[in-house]
């Protein structure tokens, strides 16, 4: 009797991060984006509370894109399935290091972790419509990173290639800021923007089985 074939993962990904999709279509899922509407303020969703801690903070911004994405799901009418969102933080004890605006932004971010170590925080969440109302499933992963000494100069040039734009931290760990990592602990994808181990316990619960 022939082995029967196992149906690819379906899932709405609530995300603009391009490596996220990519990392979900690396390890098997059928994606289809579900980004928000143009009259929807996204980046609002980010401001960062008085007093938050970097894990509560990540944690409650995945909620928040979570819920909307939900409600998006059903304005749109779309067929249901499971939704991911998620969240990246760069974190230097309690100070939370967001995306930086431009350049020099970017530039003072780096100088920042230049020769230190720092925290990289991903939420990860889940959710669903079910005949008993919604359901949700949520991880965090939290990693360390080293950076080695920069100078003004590889600072600078870095942050003029663009790459630092739209990444927590003024970084991108698989683009050129690999060539200064010293040292990595804890999950290089959820360093990226989605934690591999989490992600697949959060989709498992929904019924979502990568392996």
């Amino acid at each position: 009797m022939p082995d029967q074939e196992v149906p690819t993962p379906f899932i709405y990904l609530a995300s603009q991060s391009p490596r996220r999709l990519q990392l979900l279509e690396q390890w098997g899922v059928q994606c289809e984006l579900l980004l928000p509407d143009a009259d929807e303020d996204a980046e609002a969703l980010e401001t960062v509370l008085s007093g938050e801690t970097p894990a509560a903070y990540v944690s409650r911004v995945t909620r928040l894109k979570l819920e909307a994405s939900l409600e998006r799901l059903g304005r749109r009418g779309l067929p249901p399935a499971p939704v991911l969102c998620a969240d990246t933080t760069v974190a230097l004890g309690r100070r939370i290091l967001g995306k930086p605006a431009n350049a020099d932004e970017a530039c003072a971010m780096l100088s920042e972790l230049s020769g230190r170590r720092h925290r990289v925080l991903t939420a990860v969440a889940v959710g669903q419509a079910s005949t008993g109302g919604e359901q949700r499933w949520e991880a965090i992963s939290t990693s360390w990173v080293a950076f080695a000494s920069l100078s003004a100069a590889q600072i600078r040039r870095y942050a003029d290639s663009g790459e630092p734009m739209g990444k927590a931290g003024a970084y991108a760990i698989q683009g050129r800021a690999a060539l200064w990592t010293r040292h990595i602990s804890g999950s290089y994808s959820g360093i990226m923007g989605l934690p591999a181990y989490e992600t697949a316990q959060v989709l498992g619960a929904a019924g979502v089985h990568l392996v």
